[in-house]
């Protein structure tokens, strides 16, 4: 996309985001809107509060490598990130690059270090606030030169875009969710226990005939073919844990 004018990408991006109608593809427009800038990596997360401590369980979607999560929740990094408060007080962009000393010296070392091992030298956050009053935060970050007024305003216009996709993305699972009864949840939830339908009978003192009735459900109203798929997208969409 480096060849398109900026609001050619913009408008690109903007429709491509409208259309993205399922996670999956909202993800991958996450993807395509980290490389248009050059950059290698996405991360949605909600903000966090005073009290939390690790990055992962904040995460929502992410590019970045279990490693990279493992080694910076080991490290407690998240209270000693730069923008971790102001990600509280306020919704203006943050961006960065580890090339400026005035900007590197407010990374503690080994975040610096771990930054620099996976190839995220310069980046950007930008939080958004969504109606029921929580703020959600987009971070892209990668290899490249330090973004541009220009960009950072850009990239500003298109996360508003990509919040309203992710928010219509968001209701779709919720009315997803809110179509499963109670019965077909425990269902699912045994299932992914690997139990199997006589087991989940025996526990929910139901015949495996009403087992597998609730699990049919359960399959055709998430709109899956086999119990394997019906557990993986139940945990994808966070119906079960």
């Amino acid at each position: 996309m480096s060849y398109m004018t900026t609001s050619e990408r913009q408008s690109l991006l903007s429709t491509e985001l409208a259309s993205a109608r399922t996670r999956a593809l909202f993800v991958q427009v996450l993807h395509r809107i980290a490389d248009a800038f050059g950059l290698t990596h996405y991360t949605l997360m909600n903000t966090p509060s005073s009290e939390d401590l690790f990055l992962k369980p904040l995460v929502v979607e992410t590019s970045l490598t279990g490693t990279y999560l493992r080694e910076f929740d080991r490290a407690h990094m998240l209270r000693a990130c730069p923008f971790t408060a102001k990600l509280r007080e306020s919704v203006a962009p943050q961006s960065w690059h580890l090339s400026d000393a005035a900007t590197a010296q407010m990374f503690r070392c080994e975040l610096r270090s771990l930054m620099l091992q996976h190839k995220m030298p310069a980046g950007i956050v930008l939080p958004v606030n969504a109606v029921d009053g929580k703020r959600l935060a987009f971070w892209f970050s990668g290899e490249r030169a330090s973004l541009s007024q220009s960009e950072i305003n850009e990239l500003t216009v298109i996360v508003l875009h990509a919040f309203d996709a992710y928010s219509a993305v968001k209701r779709n699972e919720d009315s997803t969710y809110n179509a499963l009864s109670a019965r077909e949840l425990e269902v699912v939830r045994w299932t992914a226990q690997g139990k199997t339908s006589v087991e989940i009978g025996q526990i929910l003192a139901l015949s495996d005939h009403t087992v597998n009735a609730y699990m049919t459900n359960a399959i055709k109203k998430l709109d899956c073919v086999n119990r394997t798929q019906l557990v993986a997208k139940a945990i994808r969409l966070k119906l079960i844990s």
